[in-house]
């Protein structure tokens, strides 16, 4: 990633101190997930794949 990502963490974590919600970057043609407890570990699904991931999230 040549691009300098700006991170924002879920509107459902429990404020600034808490080390265990997850972060979205966005680009213009790609989402960039992590976990703000491991920052350097970054999923970047298709659309298809993340599509699927809030499926089932929604579902259950």
């Amino acid at each position: 990633m040549s691009e300098a990502l700006h991170w924002q963490k879920s509107s459902f974590s429990a404020g600034p101190e808490d080390t265990d919600c997850l972060e979205i970057a966005a680009t213009p043609t790609t989402l960039h997930l992590r976990e703000s407890d491991e920052p350097t570990a970054i999923l970047t699904p298709t659309p298809t794949a993340l599509h699927a991931l809030l499926s089932t999230l929604k579902a259950d």
